[in-house]
Order: C-alpha cells, then structure tokens, then sequence
C-alpha cells in the first residue's frame, strides 16, 4: 500500500506514497462491467447499421461513401456507446468565479445525453472540489484585483502580437524577472498558455540524435513537445529509479540505434506532481543520477510550484534543494497563481536560447497584460512583497487542508493515490457504472467533482480526482467528506483493506485563517 524512502543522504524527510491495489473481485468486476458494456454497443451498433435505432453519430454523407472514412467507425466505439451514457458528468457550464464554490447553469438531456438543453436555472454555491485554485488566488475581490484593473485600463485585453515582434511589453518584463527571483535563478521567459510552454519549447531544446527519457505518466503537453522535437523517446516506469537508470546506463553504453554513436543530449523529462496520481516526483534520486550519468533534468512544475514547499516554490523547495540542480524549471501559471500562461525558467543562456528559437516566441501572441499583473500580484503576495503575510498563510492553510482531507478518506475506507502532501487527491472509483453514479448523486448534494476514466487513465482505475485548496474551510471539506462517507456506502467504494475505521468522527482543529 505505501512506498516509503527515508534516506539520510538524500532525503530530509520520510517520503511516502500511497498506491493501493483494489481486490481481486474488484479488478474482476471493473473487467466484467467493460465487457458487458462493450458486447452491448457492438449490439446496438449493428441495430443502428439495419435502422432499428436511430443514428446520432457524425458520419459521412451517401456521396462520400467511397472516399477514406472521416470518421473511423472503431475508433469512436467507446465515446458512442460507453462515454455518451455518462456525457452528462463533464463539460458543466459554470457562471461564476471557479472558487471554493461556484454556481453552475442547469441542463437536462432528451436523448440520452446525445443533446443537451438549459432550464434557465442556476444551481448556486457548488462546493468546487475540482478546479485547480490552490492557493485561492482565483476570487473577484474587487480590492485583492484592484491593480489588475488599473492594467486593464492601461494596456486593454490583448498584445496582438508575439514576443519576438511587438509584443514584449514592460509587464512582461517585469514579471520575468520577478519569476526568476521568485525561484532563484538566473532568468525566466513566460508564454500566453500553459500547454505550449512545453509543447512548443521542447522541440527547440532537443532534435534528431538526442534522447528524451519520459516518465511514464507524463502529461500530454510532455508527449507532444517530445514527440514534436523528432529525438529518440524511451519510457520509464513512473517514479521507478531502476528503471531510469537502466535506460541511462544502456544509452550511455550502446548509444544510438544502428550507428552506436554517443547521444547528442540526453534528457529527462518529469513532473513535480502528476495529476493524475496526486503522486511527488523522486526528485533528489533523479538528479542524483543525472548527475551521475551527465544527463539534463527537464522539471514540469504546472500542479505543484505554489502548492508545496515551505514557501510555495514546488518540489525544489520541498526536498530542500538547489534550483541550480535543474537543468530547465517549467511551470504554469493556471492553478496556483489563478491566471493563465507558464514559463521557463533556469541559467541566462538558456533563456536567452529560448527567447530565440522558442517556436512560442515566434508564432505565439504574447501574454494579455491583465493576466501578468495578476501573476505578479499573486507572486508578490506568496513572496512577502505586498506588506502582509497572507501568501505564507494561503500555503500553510493548503497543507493543512491536503493532509486533513487525506487522512479522512484514508480512514474512512477508501483507495485514494498519491504523497500526503499532495492537493491532488485521485479516489478510485473502477468499476464503469460507478462513474456517473459518483458525479451525479454528489451534484445532488451541491458539490461538484471531476471524474475520470478511459482513457485519461488505464480503463480499469477510473477515478474521481479531488483538489484542494487553500480557499476551503474546513465545514466545506466536512460537508464533503460526510457526503463522501454516505456515498461510499451506498455505492460501495470502500475497497481499502488498510482503513484505521470505517466511519470516524469529523472534529475540529485549530487551523490557520487566510485573513492577516
């Protein structure tokens, strides 16, 4: 159940991991449930061909029939037939601002999900246990956005054009180097969006004759910047360091396929924490081997800088080492910072490469100056800049809610992955009927959750994926945690064979308030 690593020499602290496997008959059952699901849409697809149901589906018109498929039959089977029966569990319209709540526009199906059509009513104050505001810093306090109101007066909503023509402005400017010194290096250049911060710059970082060596569990933006780049990707088993350094030590040994010359680079590419798992990167036994074996460390830092760390700088901080021991530092500025766009950010003259070659740099419309004042607002809240200690208490309250909310579900009977100090918090749900079953009956109660299955995850870990966030109170993570409990029971998710008890009491703790 648990994966533990307390070394003196690299380790400062315990490092714990959950990542329980379900029973038997649970893994049996989620197979069971795919199956069936699957023998009754080949059924109901061979209705649809003879006309004895009617068909929804996009496909191509009577002309086109002899032309290479648009839409290709097999390829779309699950989202017809498996995902179109719980469509209703995502893309939800929210009308407010995604914080600790949010209010959400109604909408009711038809035909079964295929369609959907608003009621004109609004399901108000939605406890949100899915966005990724973690530090609360998206809210529409009209003091807190007082600046970014004054840059919007001053330089309107959009650049209309890319960094490297007319489109660097003073804010940008400033929030570069106020990244840098936020994470204590030397430079940092910042993109408009999130996903091509590595989509795009991956590619002008390695090419042909280099080698990427990619976590397993990587995020897409990750795969496509690599896949992009044309280099040589090989996979290691997430977290895994025997396994990294076996595909270290063969490339350093046998080198390029056919010509065994030596890599032009070598690169690892990894994330701080991975979304999906709510798992902590291995980060001092990474650089340890880089090091050791002369490779360069690519660090994706988009779910944790902010939210871990003593003073919210991400998993650096965490393990209580040097910025310097990273090659390349990524991150985003979409959940923590409660904005939009990334950067990257490490010595000058890779920044300085970057400002150059980056495909984002090129083609990309640079940042909308309200946007970057609300990154720099927020940054200087987290650094002590803004006269308060508010930042520091936003990080302390999320840890403490992380580990509050965790410890409950672990010890009311659920599987939840990940570190303890991660605020994303992954419940396996499994089995497929249960993913609707889960969304829905917790809308009914007001709060929102994010479910996920196939293929965002292996078809048999479907799972609800829970973040927490600074800007929750305690009676919200009580309101959801014995919604949960109730939950749990009815649809039997209480697969743990390691819970401490299988209904606690919910008590109070002296906790730590956002206000100064």
């Amino acid at each position: 159940q648990k994966n533990g690593v307390s070394n003196g020499t690299l380790y400062k602290k315990t490092f714990i991991e959950h990542f329980e496997q379900a029973p038997m008959y649970v893994a049996v059952f989620t197979v069971v449930g795919f199956a069936v699901g699957t023998i009754f849409g080949y059924l109901r697809d061979f209705m649809r061909a003879w006309g004895l149901e009617k068909r929804n589906i996009a496909e191509e018109r009577e002309q086109q029939k002899d032309f290479v498929p648009l839409y290709q039959d097999f390829e779309n089977f699950y989202t017809r037939n498996l995902y179109m029966r719980i469509r209703d569990n995502w893309n939800r319209p929210i009308c407010s601002v995604p914080g600790p709540q949010f209010d959400l526009m109604e909408r009711v199906t038809d035909d079964y999900n295929w369609t959907f059509r608003f009621t004109g009513r609004t399901i108000k104050n939605v406890i949100n246990m899915g966005s990724y505001n973690y530090l609360g810093f998206a809210e529409t306090d009209v003091n807190a956005l007082k600046t970014v109101t004054i840059e919007l007066e001053k330089y309107g909503t959009g650049v209309c054009s890319t960094r490297q023509e007319m489109g660097t402005l003073d804010k940008h400017v400033e929030l570069e180097k106020l990244v840098a010194t936020f994470l204590g290096v030397e430079d940092s250049m910042v993109f408009g969006m999130g996903f091509a911060t590595n989509s795009m710059n991956i590619p002008a970082l390695v090419g042909k004759g280099c080698l990427i060596l990619s976590d397993e569990l990587n995020h897409t933006s990750l795969v496509l910047g690599a896949r992009l780049s044309g280099a040589t990707i090989r996979i290691f088993k997430h977290n895994n360091m025997q396994s990294l350094e076996k595909l270290l030590r063969d490339a350093i040994i046998y080198g390029q396929p056919r010509t065994h010359r030596a890599w032009r680079k070598i690169i690892i590419l990894v994330e701080g924490i991975y979304s999906m798992e709510g798992s902590i990167v291995r980060l001092p036994e990474i650089v340890s081997l880089k090091n050791k074996y002369k490779a360069y460390l690519y660090l994706d830092e988009a779910h944790s800088i902010g939210a871990v760390g003593a003073t919210g700088r991400g998993v650096v901080e965490y393990f209580g080492m040097s910025p310097d021991d990273v090659d390349v530092l990524m991150g985003t500025f979409t959940k923590s910072f409660g904005a939009a766009g990334g950067y990257i950010a490490g010595k000058k003259g890779l920044v300085d490469f970057l400002r150059t070659h980056s495909h984002s740099a090129v083609y990309a419309t640079s940042m909308c100056p309200p946007v970057a004042e609300q990154i720099i607002r927020a940054m200087k809240c987290l650094m002590g800049l803004d006269g308060t200690t508010q930042g520091l208490q936003r990080v302390r309250q999320l840890e403490k809610n992380t580990r509050y909310f965790r410890r409950k579900l672990h010890e009311m009977g659920f599987i939840i992955y990940g570190n303890d100090d991660s605020p994303v918090v992954p419940l396996l749900l499994y089995m497929p009927g249960k993913i609707g079953a889960f969304a829905r009956r917790m809308l009914e109660r007001n709060i929102g959750v994010v479910v996920v299955g196939f293929p965002a995850t292996p078809i048999t870990e479907s799972r609800a994926r829970f973040c927490v966030s600074a800007a929750h109170t305690r009676e919200m993570l009580d309101t959801v945690l014995n919604a949960l409990d109730e939950l749990g029971d009815f649809l039997q998710l209480k697969y743990s064979r390691y819970s401490k008890s299988s209904h606690p009491e919910l008590y109070e703790e002296t906790r730590l308030e956002l206000e100064d």
